[in-house]
């Protein structure tokens, strides 16, 4: 039986760069931080989760995230994007450095959950003594956080402009015969025979770029660093949220500049286009599994500030049916029409085309799975993902492609989302 320890933290930020030191030893871990983002974190249960010490581990494909869900207990990992593959029967052949699985998820020993700085340790009485886990914390506590300096890295592209505007023209030529209406378009940044520290690099990120899903995943080799400012899905009892990204502008040190980058995103037809698109996929893939006439829209294009970009984003939400399944939210919804396009088979089918990396843990999911089978999973972007054994690491970035789209602005839009990762790789 899981038991839950209320403890008092008097620095909860200190507390939480010490947490993160101290799972440096362990094998599996993961972390998922608001980054106290309270106005669009308004359907989130926590401000901060880590998990630690896996006594079981679901990696593989679309059964093991059943298995997670079925557990009866917390679960952490993510949803790879090509776990479509076996959703949709569509296969990858595109080039894949990273090799990570198609899902991963582990049943944490230990827990923190934090809420409005109200900490709490679970633990499982059947495994530890109380006694036991407030020595963990107390050792936690006395964690003396190193600094640890990462050398540049030399990135190199895997798209180069003209190849990408190529691409984007082609894409374009779909869309004008009416095959899609949207498509996301991503490209790869990578670095071969390279050797960082997974965690002060998510540090480094998490201070460039703090976003209400930022988050840290360790799989023994494998790493996700993630600075992710959008939710893909949640549910809390019967309610399920989605809301979907469309739509960027830069931030500016100038506050006129901003103010007006940031007028510019709120009134573009051609970004609101981008969202209705994608608001209507995510009613219809929520339809599925939705009460009938549950499925609302309760925000339509809101402007958002986080320290590199304003972001456009909407806020779809539904009643569960009864006679579906948490697990079933997921099959109908995944994946999210944000990453994908419309309709969303034609554009996944038309990025396997046109892209030249696997996306993989890339445009997934991570988040977590409470033990009333409760859920809350963010949007793998703006995110490192790195294999140590294999010294790879990746970054991928992309855009929108409507029939407005003007494929060099797609191009410096791709860039504007990189700059954050650029600037934590002190790339070269």
């Amino acid at each position: 039986m899981r038991k839950y320890v209320s403890f008092i933290v008097k620095d909860s930020e200190q507390f939480k760069k010490q947490l993160l030191f101290y799972l440096k030893k362990h094998q599996i871990s993961a972390i998922y931080d608001s980054c106290n983002y309270k106005s669009s974190q308004s359907y989130s249960a926590y401000d901060f989760i880590a998990g630690f010490e896996a006594l079981q581990t679901f990696t593989g494909g679309l059964q093991k995230v059943k298995e997670a869900f079925d557990l009866g207990d917390w679960a952490l990992g993510y949803l790879a994007y090509d776990l479509k593959n076996e959703l949709e029967h569509i296969y990858s052949v595109n080039h894949d450095g990273l090799q990570f699985e198609n899902t991963s998820f582990f049943q944490p020993r230990f827990l923190f959950l934090c809420n409005s700085n109200s900490w709490q340790f679970s633990y499982l009485d059947d495994c530890d003594t109380e006694a036991q886990v407030l020595s963990i914390i107390d050792e936690i506590k006395n964690v003396v956080t190193e600094e640890h300096e990462n050398k540049s890295i030399k990135i190199k592209q895997r798209v180069n402009k003209t190849a990408y505007l190529k691409s984007v023209k082609g894409v374009l030529d779909h869309i004008h015969r009416g095959d899609i209406y949207e498509m996301n378009y991503c490209m790869e940044f990578y670095a071969e025979h390279t050797k960082i520290d997974p965690f002060s690099i998510y540090k480094s990120l998490h201070s460039v770029s703090p976003t209400p899903f930022s988050s840290f995943f360790k799989m023994k080799d494998k790493h996700i660093i993630c600075a992710s400012p959008e939710r893909y899905i949640c549910k809390r009892a019967q309610q399920v949220i989605t809301q979907p990204i469309k739509g960027t502008a830069k931030r500016s040190a100038d506050i006129e500049v901003d103010k007006a980058n940031k007028s510019k995103l709120k009134e573009s037809i051609k970004e609101q286009s981008e969202n209705i698109m994608i608001v209507d996929l995510v009613r219809n893939d929520l339809s599925k599994i939705a009460e009938r006439g549950s499925v609302k829209v309760d925000e339509l294009c809101g402007i958002y500030p986080f320290k590199q970009v304003f972001q456009m984003i909407s806020t779809v939400s539904a009643k569960l049916n009864h006679s579906n399944t948490a697990f079933d939210v997921i099959k109908a919804t995944f994946p999210m029409g944000s990453m994908t396009g419309a309709p969303k088979l034609r554009a996944t089918k038309l990025i396997e085309k046109y892209e030249e990396t696997k996306r993989g843990a890339y445009s997934g999911a991570m988040g977590y799975i409470t033990p009333n089978q409760d859920f809350d999973f963010n949007v793998i972007i703006r995110s490192i993902l790195y294999n140590s054994a294999q010294e790879y690491l990746s970054f991928m970035v992309g855009s929108a492609i409507t029939a407005k789209s003007n494929p060099v602005e797609e191009y410096e839009e791709c860039l504007l989302k990189a700059k954050a990762i650029f600037e934590v790789l002190r790339a070269k």
